[in-house]
């Protein structure tokens, strides 16, 4: 028989006040996957590390599948409570993905709280395992200031490529590609990754907050979620500002709604997920039109495909499938990948690529890794952050710029002590 998994079920009531999953998270991080804010808090928050594995390469998501599925045959974990966290790379062969087994994992969907533990005897007391967390953790920034600086390119030299994008485009080279940037920052002292998952889950209740093997964001866009035989996702595409002004917020979704120009960049990235998922499902449902998602900084439009699974296909295999759809990409995937290499220069890490959670079973939840950044260095001093922009018919390098900005927002507005 393998390690023993321990699972214990918490009144939310014995709980201190306002009780949070981010609550545990130490300055130095933990594994995360928590969205809803703390009124409607729903996720996962990995603590200690039982084993973990780095992938690369075209077959890595097979590969995390499978040493996954082996690596849960060592637990004796009757309820299926573990899951392993994941993180990919963007580009097969540039950088790795790393799959992580939390020692501890605390789980909540509204008020049921539940910590299983892997170990040789139950734990004593959880809440008390819980509330040591909690007394431990620094509770705010340790750094008062961030400087920032350009990330692979000068914003001027990322506007010119912009530009050349365009031409392509126009010439009938492709219909969409989505362009890159990034922008690193330096603190005076370690940021507190607690603190930042707290003020990411608080600001963006709509999204996902992440934080997996240094990679730390709030994603607005769920790849791909799998429940038994359902699937799900969230497609993004097509982008603007929020203004602080109601009348001008109205004005500028009007705009967004009617805009030919990102109706069609989310048209494109819409038959991506649509087409792949196709495959696996029956009952496929693609609303007609894309709804509006307001999120803090931003509004998008929106489409949430939802499909009934016709085989056994596991999250991860889904989410490799998917990847990288049109949304992070662009159209035709192989042409658009061609021009992101010529002329993005920028390594993208794991930046738009999977991320997220999957139990024994095939069941996970995977988002694209968007509004994140990075931590460079042990010290947690150095932090690079990324936004794209999908590039269609009709964009501006000026308007790409102030996309991007509004994008990188959401990470600098949670990194202000």
């Amino acid at each position: 028989m393998g390690q023993q998994v321990f699972v214990c079920e918490i009144d939310i009531d014995s709980l201190w006040p306002e009780f949070s999953l981010t609550d545990v998270v130490s300055p130095t991080g933990a594994l995360v996957w928590i969205t809803g804010g703390r009124e409607h808090e729903k996720g996962l928050v990995g603590l200690g590390e039982v084993t973990r594995t780095h992938l690369t390469g075209r077959e890595r998501f097979s590969r995390a599948q499978r040493w996954w599925a082996r690596e849960s045959q060592q637990f004796d974990d009757p309820t299926g409570a573990l899951v392993a966290f994941m993180s990919f790379n963007y580009e097969p062969d540039r950088g790795d993905s790393a799959v992580i087994v939390p020692q501890h994992l605390l789980r909540r969907d509204g008020n049921f709280v539940s910590l299983a533990t892997v170990s040789a005897a139950a734990a004593t007391s959880p809440l008390q395992f819980l509330e040591n967390l909690r007394q431990h953790r620094e509770t705010h920034s340790r750094h008062t200031t961030i400087e920032w600086r350009d990330g692979a390119l000068a914003l001027d030299r990322w506007q010119e490529q912009v530009s050349r994008a365009v031409g392509r485009i126009e010439a009938g080279a492709l219909d969409k590609v989505v362009l890159a940037r990034s922008i690193v920052g330096t603190a005076d002292a370690a940021i507190d990754l607690g603190w930042l998952v707290t003020q990411l889950a608080q600001a963006q209740p709509s999204c996902w907050t992440f934080l997996v093997d240094g990679w730390v964001g709030a994603t607005p866009e769920m790849l791909v979620r799998r429940h038994g035989p359902t699937v799900a996702s969230r497609v993004l595409a097509g982008t603007v500002k929020r203004s602080a002004d109601e009348f001008i917020d109205g004005d500028l979704a009007n705009r967004l709604r009617e805009s030919d120009k990102d109706l069609a960049e989310h048209e494109y990235a819409v038959r991506s997920v649509a087409d792949v998922l196709a495959a696996h499902c029956t009952d496929l449902d693609v609303p007609a039109e894309p709804s509006l998602l307001r999120l803090a900084n931003v509004q998008h439009l929106a489409t949430d495909v939802t499909g009934e699974l016709a085989d056994d296909v596991p999250a991860v295999a889904l989410a490799g499938s998917l990847h990288p759809t049109a949304a992070v990409c662009g159209t035709p995937t192989e042409r658009a990948a061609a021009v992101i290499n010529e002329l993005e220069q920028l390594d993208r890490g794991r930046y738009a690529a999977p991320v997220g959670w999957s139990d024994a079973h095939g069941d996970g939840e995977f988002g694209i890794a968007l509004r994140c950044g990075h931590v460079l260095d042990e010290q947690q001093t150095q932090i690079e952050l990324f936004a794209g922009c999908g590039i269609v018919a009709g964009s501006t390098a000026e308007s790409e710029r102030a996309e991007s900005e509004a994008k990188l927002q959401a990470m600098r507005k949670a990194l202000t002590p």
